[in-house]
C-alpha cells in the first residue's frame, strides 16, 4: 500500500499498511448505526476509507497539514478537524451522544491521550486504539504486578479494558521497533464510575502512592494525612483500583 506523504517522527507516524489487520480494527469499533464515531490521528486514511462506509458522520482529528490536505481531496463529506488532540473539546463533539473513538496513537503521545479520554469519560462509550504493546499490558496489569500502576488504576475505575489482538511491525510504514497491541476501553455508565470524592483528589492520592511505588502507603501519602490502618502497611501496587477511591475518601475526612 504506498503512502502520498512520508511519514514524520515529529508527529509520530507509523502508517498501517496491512488490508487484513486494517479490516481487523474497523471490524471491532462496534458502534451502532448513527453512533458518533471519532477517528484520532487518520493520517493517510487506512482506517477513515472504511470507517466513513459505516459511519458517513464521523469526525477525523488529524494535526499534520499534509494529512488534512490529502483526507479532504479523497472524502469530500469527511469532517477533518485540524488540531492537537490533546486540545480536543470532547464535550462539544459529543453533544449528549456518547462517543466511539477510534485511533493508531502515536507512540510518544498514547499515555497523554488515554488520560485525555479518562478525564472526559462520561462522553465516550468505546475507544479501540492501536498502542504499544507495553502501554497495553500497563492498561490491564492486575495488582501486584511490575506493569501496574497510575494508568492501571485510573483506566480500570472508569473502564474495563481489553487487549483484542497483538500486531506485529511488519505491518506498518515505517516497521516500529516494538509490538503493538489493539486494546479496547468500554467505559462504564455514568452511575457505575461515580465516586464520592472529587476526580482531582483521587488522581492526587494514586500519583503521590505510585510515585513512590517502594514505600508503604503510610509513607508515600504522609503529605496527605493518615493514612488508616488497614491500608498503612501496603504499598501501591497491593490496592485493587476501588481500594484507591475508599482511600481518597478517608484521607479527604483526615484532612
Amino acid at each position: 500500500m504506498a503512502v502520498p506523504f512520508v511519514p514524520l517522527k515529529r508527529f509520530g507516524q507509523n502508517f498501517l499498511k496491512d488490508p487484513n489487520i486494517i479490516r481487523k480494527i474497523v471490524s471491532v469499533v462496534q458502534a451502532p448505526l448513527g453512533a458518533k464515531v471519532v477517528e484520532i490521528g487518520p493520517g493517510t486514511g487506512a482506517l477513515t476509507a472504511l470507517l466513513l462506509e459505516l459511519y458517513p458522520d464521523m469526525v477525523a482529528i488529524e494535526l499534520d497539514p499534509r494529512a488534512v490536505t490529502w483526507l479532504h481531496e479523497q472524502y469530500p463529506s469527511l469532517e477533518v478537524r485540524q488540531q492537537d488532540v490533546l486540545e480536543t473539546g470532547w464535550e462539544a463533539l459529543a453533544s449528549g451522544s456518547p462517543l466511539f473513538v477510534v485511533g493508531n496513537l502515536p507512540y510518544y503521545i498514547t499515555t497523554p491521550i488515554l488520560f485525555s479520554l479518562i478525564d472526559h469519560a462520561p462522553m465516550v462509550k468505546r475507544a479501540v486504539l492501536m498502542m504499544q504493546y507495553e502501554v497495553a499490558q500497563r492498561l490491564v496489569a492486575l495488582p501486584n504486578s511490575k506493569a501496574y500502576g497510575i494508568l492501571s488504576v485510573a483506566t480500570q475505575l472508569c473502564a474495563q479494558p481489553e487487549i483484542l489482538f497483538k500486531v506485529p511491525p511488519s505491518v506498518f510504514y515505517p516497521k516500529p521497533d516494538v509490538n503493538s497491541a489493539v486494546i479496547a476501553l468500554n467505559f462504564y455508565s455514568p452511575p457505575e464510575r461515580e465516586v464520592p470524592v472529587s476526580e482531582t483528589y483521587l488522581r492526587q492520592v494514586i500519583r503521590t502512592a505510585f510515585n513512590q511505588r517502594r514505600k508503604t502507603l503510610r509513607n508515600s501519602l504522609h503529605s496527605l494525612g493518615e493514612v488508616p490502618e488497614k491500608w498503612a502497611g501496603l504499598r501501591a501496587e497491593n490496592l485493587i483500583p476501588h481500594d484507591f477511591v475508599e482511600l481518597a475518601v478517608a484521607l479527604s475526612l483526615n484532612t
